[in-house]
């Protein structure tokens, strides 16, 4: 089984999009560009990470061609339509074997793809992080975005630093996926995660991994926990919102945020097009 090892928040404008997580009390990496065309900023955050990301050079984006995967393409697709919640990632160690098991399942695969780019370290010294990425798809949602990831320096993706937030943000509680046939998901998101579900409620179904629950939820179940509707109907499957565990709320008072049951809410009209919800560490 694999657990989450960071979620992929698109928006037009990066310096926009820091300003709002800033402001939310989480402590900001500098920002970094991919040699394919997208800029980011990483979350950090204890065993995973929020990736808040733009294409800020949009001349090197790669093309997608037989039988690769680009997600650099990809993004710039998504951010045509809109803002929000693009892609789901899971950790791995070791991306080609687990596109050989994904394969073997049935699933469409394509061909691995590594990547490095340099990185300062808290000693000051520039480093080489390399990547090694898994991806998949599936037509029933051509929207929602969904890899794995092998990291060759995970120790720059949990520096002290950048581990302590003013909103006590700790680690991802959970990532939604609804939309119309997020329940018809369940095969697919089972082999993808490695792992079998359940059932929780009515309209809705869990997955609980190492790090992190995955649920599919129909309209109704995510309204329930975010207090909105999934905003992006029109995409089928996709990813609408996550949770973020706290050692504490009290960080994110005086921030406006909806109480919706155990949550505190950014609703996504004002969260980049996703629902961002806060809950207490239990």
């Amino acid at each position: 089984m694999k657990g989450i090892d960071h979620l992929v928040l698109a928006g037009h404008d990066l310096d926009a999009m820091r300003d709002l997580y800033a402001w939310l009390g989480f402590t900001l990496a500098p920002r970094a560009q991919h040699p394919f065309g997208t800029g980011n900023t990483a979350i950090q955050l204890h065993g995973s990470y929020l990736e808040l990301l733009s294409v800020t050079k949009p001349q090197d984006v790669i093309e997608p061609a037989q039988g690769q995967f680009s997600f650099s393409a990809f993004n710039r697709d998504y951010l045509a339509r809109h803002e929000g919640f693009s892609m789901l990632v899971l950790g791995t160690g070791d991306a080609a074997a687990e596109i050989e098991t994904w394969r073997a399942a049935g699933l469409q695969t394509y061909a691995p793809f590594d990547f490095s780019r340099m990185a300062t370290f808290p000693d000051g010294e520039e480093k080489r992080i390399g990547f090694s990425l898994a991806y998949t798809s599936t037509p029933a949602a051509p929207w929602l975005g969904h890899f794995a990831c092998q990291h060759h320096a995970p120790e720059y993706f949990a520096q002290p630093q950048f581990l302590t937030h003013a909103n006590r943000a700790h680690a991802i509680r959970d990532v939604w996926i609804t939309g119309e046939g997020a329940l018809g998901m369940i095969d697919h998101m089972r082999i993808f995660i490695g792992a079998d579900g359940v059932a929780q409620a009515p309209g809705r179904y869990v997955f609980d991994t190492p790090r992190g629950r995955i649920v599919l939820a129909d309209a109704d179940s995510f309204r329930q926990a975010f207090g909105v509707a999934p905003l992006h109907p029109n995409d089928g499957p996709h990813l609408g919102g996550f949770t973020v565990d706290c050692t504490s709320l009290d960080g994110l008072a005086g921030k406006d945020l909806a109480s919706v049951g155990e949550r505190l809410v950014l609703p996504p009209e004002r969260a980049f097009e996703t629902a961002i919800g806060f809950a207490k560490r239990g």
